[in-house]
């Protein structure tokens, strides 16, 4: 699951960082340094609110919400009342961030929704992700070694905090856990109520009790 078999990195402004990669969770460790370099450069239809915090005028921003730095927040994006956004977040253009969401170290390329209650940290989605009501990223082993991706072949990543790469079109059935070191292929789903593992191919469906079935074409 290369970054390239992943995501269309025309709707994203990480695309430039997100290149030096072969893998995403590669990304992880330089997202806030990127978020810093890249917030004063961009167009001035994007006001830093607060220090190191960037957001476009065209932004829906709850007076509730809090947005910790760095952060950008994108075009006709939509963050609603009681949203934490703790820090080093890049979220894309027409995006939702929704009542009570958590986002931590993210990058949520253009038209995600994560608009009900998700924690997601230490998570890149890609375009036209969905995550449903009450589904989270877990993002750290409950025996605090490091993430190791299952698939085909078992990918030592390094990470300690590794919660779970969406490809495009990537859609999360409510109350799911996506365990750390998920990665689900482009145009997958996944059922309500899962608790999801190691790597779910593209164009398939993630059913109950951890059957992958492809998409009838």
């Amino acid at each position: 699951m290369k970054i390239q078999e992943m995501y269309d990195l025309e709707h994203t402004l990480a695309k430039p960082y997100l290149e030096q990669f072969t893998y995403p969770w590669q990304a992880l460790k330089g997202i806030k340094d990127f978020i810093l370099a890249l917030g004063p450069t961009l167009p001035k239809e994007y006001k830093e609110v607060s220090p190191q915090v960037w957001v476009h005028e065209t932004a829906i921003v709850a007076p509730t919400a809090f947005l910790g730095a760095p952060c950008i927040i994108g075009a006709n994006t939509e963050v609603r009342h009681c949203a934490f956004i703790r820090s080093s977040a890049l979220v894309g253009n027409d995006c939702v961030v929704g009542n009570s969401v958590e986002l931590k170290n993210v990058i949520l390329f253009d038209h995600v929704q994560t608009p009900h209650y998700n924690y997601v940290g230490d998570s890149i989605l890609g375009y036209y992700s969905h995550m449903g009501a009450g589904s989270i990223t877990s993002n750290v082993k409950s025996d605090k070694t490091l993430v190791v991706v299952h698939g085909p072949e078992n990918i030592e990543t390094g990470l300690k905090k590794f919660g779970a790469m969406l490809g495009d079109h990537v859609e999360v059935g409510c109350n799911s856990v996506l365990n750390p070191g998920t990665v689900i292929g482009p145009n997958s789903n996944v059922y309500p109520v899962s608790c999801v593992r190691g790597v779910v191919p593209a164009n398939s469906i993630w059913k109950t009790g951890g059957i992958i079935v492809s998409k009838e074409k």
